[in-house]
């Protein structure tokens, strides 16, 4: 795995059949080192979701090999990868889905209970997320209780519940107003600093800006793959500026 946390190989997805047919995704290969910040950027339509969704094995590819933690997911059982799921890998949808009967803590409880951790620990777990994503005096509100970037945070808390090895995010800001886009841009970094692996699928150039590597894709291919120079802090400057 040379280090990569995630790695596909001529991977492919179709749908549609005959003349119908259209590869969403078209022979890429991509590897991702562990504690980077990969960007996806590139129009509606291109693909950039639905890679996304393969490489946390929320769909199956049409051909090729997908790698997380080692480990070949696409040939697993639905059982062994819905445990994969749990233990390696966390998601941040744009659309929240957040359990509205369930406060934030509970929300963020979930995924420890559902992985076999005691209440307690879970609890414990989600405390202590809360408090890092600027929640803490949020935890019994319900999501219908919290503002668009408190209810993202809340999902950022959720993904990192089981301390997954990569984050998979999917225009994680696209529901948010712009001091919302800071805070979770400011997230990003500190996840970014930790040591995180993060895939982003992003419209968004700030947030983009804030990655260690950009990958640009159309029609399911990649058509540029670029080292971003400088420090990963460049976006979120600009973005403080406009708002002063």
């Amino acid at each position: 795995m040379s280090g990569a946390v995630v790695r596909v190989r001529d991977l492919v997805k179709q749908h549609g059949q005959g003349q119908t047919r259209v590869r969403a995704v078209d022979a890429v290969d991509l590897e991702v080192p562990q504690g980077q910040t990969l960007a996806v950027m590139g129009p509606s339509g291109c693909g950039k979701s639905t890679l996304l969704h393969l490489l946390g094995g929320l769909e199956r590819p049409t051909g090729g090999e997908v790698w997380v933690a080692g480990r070949r997911i696409d040939t697993l059982s639905e059982r062994a990868l819905a445990r994969l799921r749990r233990q390696s890998v966390g998601f941040i949808f744009q659309a929240f889905h957040l359990v509205e009967e369930l406060s934030a803590a509970e929300n963020v409880e979930l995924p420890a209970l559902l992985a076999g951790r005691s209440r307690r620990q879970a609890r414990r777990r989600a405390s202590l997320l809360l408090e890092r994503v600027g929640l803490a005096d949020r935890g019994r509100h319900l999501p219908s209780q919290l503002s668009g970037g408190q209810r993202q945070r809340v999902v950022v808390a959720r993904a990192l519940a089981n301390d997954p090895l990569v984050l998979l995010a999917d225009e994680p800001t696209g529901n948010l107003d712009t001091a919302a886009t800071l805070d979770m841009l400011r997230i990003f970094q500190e996840l970014r600093s930790a040591g995180q692996t993060l895939v982003i699928v992003t419209h968004d150039e700030r947030v983009a800006a804030t990655a260690d590597r950009l990958v640009s894709m159309r029609d399911g291919m990649f058509v540029d793959d670029t080292r971003l120079a400088g420090s990963p802090t460049r976006g979120l400057g600009d973005l403080i500026r406009l708002e002063d």
